[in-house]
């Protein structure tokens, strides 16, 4: 049957109190049911009726309009968007960590949604903290009292503290995990402005930089570490996560498995690297992940950021240098070799070219066809 009307149900909170709200275009016959629910009310707020949220209630609601109306539910009930991550859900950290006196904790509940979720343990610990940062900074609230007027006087603060915008949007994504998932209200922080993305270009280095740096680690592992993120133009987790049977000799490819968002690829394996990987390998003898720290378990990020800053440090390079700009330094380079831009899309893992275009505004190739006018 085709219905020529249809109504969305939505998440609504009013006075701390759940309800159903009924989003649908005017229309009399729909008006005249809807009236007929019992403990029907109009929102001015949110320009739509609504009813307690109470599973009878659910229930009349599609006995009402069966036949008549197509009940829209995809913003009612959630679908979960998780990965499936391969590692072991650890709060370990939350239980042991020394808190100050009157230190609020992130509810147990938000834990537990973060986990049914299959987030990450570095997400979770992100969300925890900044979390629990905002809730410390209402000591006398209880949470579910904390209304969008105090979120938005949090967000202030955080903007006159002159947080990154980046900062700031994941505070804002901590806080709407709380209230739209934990709590099941997606309509809570519906108005709340996000700072404007900036566009920055990506922060690069020349050739000559990348075979310093590389020249500069101090022994055969962190030389095998610098070398793979640029040459496979790997993200710092994603060359953490490396197995050994990752690395393909045959093929001269290296497997990424379960990156960012949750998608397998394949990226280069330079001859170069495959050599002192081997030298590595024999020397160091990983177990399981190629690059492991203490006692075989999978190395850790900071330890990667100092690898590559204390290279960077030796090499003379005066920039920051990080574990991604060997990424971007790799997608330029190619760009700059007369790589295609789709098959740098390919292994970067982007899912659109769109995200990858950002490089023709940094590669030295895209403007040496330009006469500078002072020369002309």
């Amino acid at each position: 049957m085709k219905f020529s009307q249809h109504i969305t149900l939505k998440h609504l909170l009013i006075d701390n109190q759940k309800f159903i709200g009924l989003q649908f275009y005017s229309n009399k016959a729909l008006e005249i049911l809807v009236k007929q629910l019992d403990n029907v009310q109009w929102s001015e707020e949110f320009n739509m009726y609504y009813v307690p949220n109470k599973k009878p209630m659910l229930n009349a609601i599609y006995d009402t309009f069966r036949g008549v109306a197509w009940i829209d539910s995809k913003y009612f009930f959630s679908h979960t968007r998780s990965k499936q991550l391969d590692e072991t859900f650890d709060v370990n950290w939350f239980r042991k960590r020394q808190k100050p006196n009157n230190y609020r904790l992130c509810p147990e509940s938000y834990l537990q949604k973060l986990e049914l979720k299959k987030y990450s343990n570095n997400t979770v610990k992100s969300y925890v903290k900044l979390f629990e940062e905002f809730i410390n900074h209402f000591p006398e609230k209880e949470i579910d009292q904390i209304n969008e007027m105090d979120i938005r006087d949090y967000l202030k603060v955080l903007v006159q503290s002159k947080r990154s915008n980046s900062y700031i949007n994941q505070s804002i994504n901590s806080i709407k995990f709380y209230f739209e998932v934990v709590l099941g209200m997606p309509n809570r922080l519906y108005r709340i402005e996000r700072p404007r993305k900036q566009n920055k270009l990506p922060k690069v280095l020349s050739k000559e930089q990348v075979k310093a740096l590389i020249e500069c680690t101090g022994n055969i592992k962190h030389r095998c570490i610098v070398s793979l993120l640029y040459s496979a133009g790997l993200r710092r987790n994603e060359l953490l996560n490396l197995k050994i049977q990752d690395i393909d000799s045959s093929r001269m490819l290296v497997h990424v498995v379960d990156a960012k968002g949750n998608k397998d690829r394949y990226t280069l394996l330079s001859q170069n690297v495959l050599v002192d990987l081997r030298k590595y390998y024999k020397q160091w003898k990983p177990k399981n992940y190629l690059f492991e720290g203490v006692q075989n378990k999978k190395y850790s990020g900071s330890s990667v950021g100092k690898v590559v800053a204390m290279a960077a440090m030796k090499a003379g390079i005066k920039k920051q240098v990080t574990p991604h700009i060997l990424r971007h330094s790799f997608a330029t380079h190619l760009l700059e070799n007369g790589t295609d831009l789709r098959y740098i899309q390919l292994l970067l893992g982007h899912n659109s070219t769109k995200t990858t275009e950002i490089y023709t505004h940094v590669a030295k190739s895209s403007f040496d066809s330009i006469k500078n006018p002072l020369d002309l």
